[in-house]
């Protein structure tokens, strides 16, 4: 993945979570007292492969948001309250930077985005509405911005394995970006407020472009070349098409589709 490491990423990551004492629980989805990085890491990873049920939101317009709707193809949902002024503003726009990289590599409307506004008291749609345009996000197509009632939030928060717990004039949390597959189950975690884009990008490469293509259909042909062609230079930060590398891969492609329609004459 680059410059970094998974490990390292890791490790950077959770640190941003807090120091805060280990406090066992029974129930590994359990919101703990008291955020504590690698319990706060396992509720998340346990996450993964989970169906998010089908909760109904409330968008920046005050209208419903069913999940339901966005499903169909991958879902970045950005965690946040809107009043934080630290770590959600910063994470925001790391979202944003990321989610124009992978436009320029995967087209626009691959994939949607929802920022989740957690604090149900306080992430009313006016509040979405200013943090929208502060952000920049409200000039994008497919970027939704919504919260809900505590109940639905507390239940979101769970299917979405994200752990909070309220601190002095705010929240304590991890800085948590999950991505849904087009089922609506959780495919992957990002973590950190400046993570690497490779971990953004790579699992969206995976959704929207596949991994296990044979087919030697045109369509099907530039996707598997796409996924594998592209290729993130660490020194500016971005993906670029890597021709030699399509090059080969074609006259490969070709060269055994040539073969098979030899075999097949032969026999």
């Amino acid at each position: 993945m680059g410059v970094l490491s998974w490990s390292s990423y890791l490790l950077c990551a959770l640190a941003l979570i807090g120091t805060a004492q280990a406090q066992t629980t029974d129930q590994p989805d359990a919101l703990p007292d008291v955020l504590d990085a690698k319990q706060v890491y396992e509720i998340s990873q346990a996450a993964i492969g989970r169906e998010v049920g089908a909760h109904v939101l409330r968008d920046q317009t005050g209208a419903p948001l069913a999940l339901a709707d966005l499903r169909g193809r991958p879902l970045v949902i950005s965690l946040v309250y809107t009043s934080c002024s630290s770590i959600c503003p910063v994470t925001t726009d790391r979202v944003h930077d990321a989610v124009e990289d992978a436009h320029a590599v995967l087209g626009e409307g691959s994939f949607a985005v929802l920022t989740f506004g957690f604090d149900a008291s306080s992430d009313k749609p006016a509040q979405l509405r200013a943090f929208a345009i502060s952000h920049g996000i409200n000039r994008l197509d497919d970027w939704y911005l919504a919260s809900a009632d505590p109940e639905t939030t507390e239940a979101l928060l769970q299917d979405l394995g994200f752990s909070w717990r309220d601190a002095a004039g705010g929240f304590d949390h991890p800085s948590q970006t999950t991505i849904l597959d087009a089922e609506g189950r959780v495919y992957r975690q990002v973590y950190g407020e400046d993570f690497p884009l490779p971990v953004f990008m790579t699992p969206l490469k995976e959704l929207v472009l596949g991994r296990t293509t044979v087919s030697v259909a045109p369509a099907d042909l530039w996707n598997r070349l796409t996924f594998l062609c592209t290729v993130y230079n660490p020194l500016t930060r971005a993906y670029r098409f890597d021709w030699h590398s399509f090059r080969y891969l074609l006259w490969c492609r070709l060269t055994s589709a040539d073969w098979a329609d030899h075999r097949s004459a032969l026999a």
